[in-house]
C-alpha cells in the first residue's frame, strides 16, 4: 500500500469537536486493496505485510472461525488475502490489520498476538485478535491521522460539514477494545497489540504498544527506535483481556489489563525511515541487527518500493521460522531466559507476524 500527501491548514478546535460529534464510524467490512497510490502529500508510505501461523500440536481442539459471511470473517478473509503466494495463508493466534485514514490523511497498521492459554479453557485464541485488529480497522478507516483539514475558503457553514475527528492509536486501541468487548461471538480471550499511525501530511508516527509485540524504525542502517516490551514477568505480556460470563475463581489470577497502560510513543519521520511492526514470534527468535541486515540488503537490491517492502516483510518472516527451528542457534528468548535465572534452548515455535513501513517524502 501507498499513501502521500500535500500539506494543509488545520481545522479550528470548536469545528472539530462538532465534527467528532456529527460523525460516526463505518462498520462495514473494507475492500482494502494490497496497493494503493494517491500523489497529493509529502509524505508516501510504502506498506507490506507477511505472516505464518506455527504448527498445530497434535490433539489440538478444532478451533471454531469468523463465519465467513460475517463482518469481521469477511474482512479477515480480504486480509489474508492480501499476500498471494505458497505460504500458508493462515496467521494462526496472530493478525494485523492496514487501513487508509480519511481522505488519505495517513496510515494505520498494527498486529495483535491471541494468548494461546485460553486454548485449555475451549477458546480460540484467535477470535480475540482478530476482532482487535478489525475494530482497529474501522474505526481508523473513518478518523483523520491529524486533525481535520479544511479548505480556509469555505464558509462557515460549509466548514460545518467537515467529517471525521482526529484518532490517536491510544484513542483507537481503546475503542477497538471496546468493540471486542461487545463481540457476542468472542466468549473469552486476550491478546497484545501494537498500533501505529502515519501522518501523510506531517510525517509523524503515533504509537501505542501494550505487551511483547512492538515495533522498530530503522534510520540509516541502524535502530533509531526500539519499543520496550512490557511484562507482568517472563513469558507474561501485558495483555487485553475478555473475561467470560460468570468467570468465577476460575479466572481470578488472569491479566487483565487496560488501554490506559499502553506505552505510547511519537517522532517525525525521515525520507527512507523503516517501520517494522511485529509479533513476539519474531522478536522472541530474530536479533535487532539481523532485521537491520535483512533490510539493508533488499534495500540495496532497488526494485519498487513496494517489492521492497513485501520483499522485507517475506524475508524477515521466513527468517523468523528458520530461526525458531533451530535448536543450535541463540536465540533473544533464550538470552533472556537467562537472565531470569531459566533454562531455554534455542528458538520459540510461535505464530509470527511482520508489518513493513517504507518513508519517502516527496517535497
Amino acid at each position: 500500500m501507498q499513501i502521500s500527501s500535500r500539506s494543509a491548514t488545520r481545522l479550528s478546535s470548536n469545528v472539530v469537536r462538532k465534527a467528532r460529534r456529527r460523525c460516526h464510524p463505518h462498520i462495514s467490512a473494507s475492500s482494502l486493496r494490497a496497493y494503493a497510490t494517491v500523489s497529493q502529500r509529502p509524505y508516501e508510505f510504502h506498506i507490506g505485510a507477511s505472516w505464518a501461523g506455527k504448527p498445530e500440536p497434535p490433539g489440538q481442539r478444532p478451533k471454531v472461525p469468523f463465519p465467513a459471511d460475517g463482518l469481521i470473517g469477511a474482512w479477515r478473509d480480504k486480509m489474508l488475502a492480501l499476500r498471494q503466494d505458497t505460504l500458508t495463508q493462515d496467521a494462526g493466534e496472530d493478525f494485523f490489520f492496514i487501513q487508509q485514514m480519511r481522505d488519505n490523511s495517513g496510515v494505520a497498521f498494527g498486529v495483535a498476538d491471541g494468548v494461546g492459554g485460553w486454548v485449555d479453557s475451549g477458546v480460540d485464541p484467535a477470535l480475540f485478535s482478530q476482532a482487535l485488529m478489525y475494530h482497529c480497522h474501522r474505526y481508523a478507516r473513518s478518523a483523520w491521522a491529524g486533525e481535520p483539514e479544511i479548505d480556509p475558503t469555505l464558509d462557515y457553514e460549509e466548514r460545518e460539514q467537515v467529517e471525521g475527528w482526529e484518532l490517536t492509536p491510544y484513542e483507537c486501541l481503546d475503542l477497538a477494545y471496546g468493540g471486542v468487548l461487545r463481540e457476542r461471538f468472542v466468549q473469552a480471550g486476550s491478546s497484545t497489540a501494537c498500533m501505529i499511525s502515519l501522518n501523510a501530511s506531517s510525517g509523524l508516527l503515533r504509537s501505542a504498544n501494550l505487551g511483547d509485540s512492538g515495533f522498530s524504525i530503522i534510520r540509516a542502517s541502524s535502530i533509531f527506535y526500539k519499543q520496550a516490551a512490557q511484562s507482568h514477568f517472563f513469558n507474561c505480556p501485558k495483555q487485553l483481556t475478555k473475561l467470560p460470563a460468570n468467570a468465577g475463581r476460575k479466572f481470578s489470577r488472569a491479566c487483565v489489563d487496560s488501554p490506559s497502560e499502553a506505552a505510547t510513543y511519537q517522532t517525525k519521520l525521515r525520507h527512507g525511515d523503516i517501520i517494522i511492526a511485529y509479533t513476539d514470534g519474531f522478536s522472541d527468535n530474530v536479533f535487532s541487527t539481523e532485521m537491520v541486515t535483512i533490510c539493508k540488503l533488499i534495500a540495496r537490491a532497488g526494485g519498487s518500493e513496494e517489492l521492497q517492502v513485501q520483499t522485507m516483510a517475506d524475508r524477515l518472516v521466513d527468517y523468523a521460522r528458520q530461526c525458531m527451528m533451530s535448536k543450535s542457534r541463540v536465540s533473544p528468548f533464550e538470552r533472556e531466559a537467562a537472565r531470569q535465572g531459566m533454562f531455554f534452548r534455542g528458538g520459540k515455535p510461535d505464530d509470527v507476524t511482520v508489518v513493513v513501513g517504507l518513508v519517502r517524502e516527496t517535497s
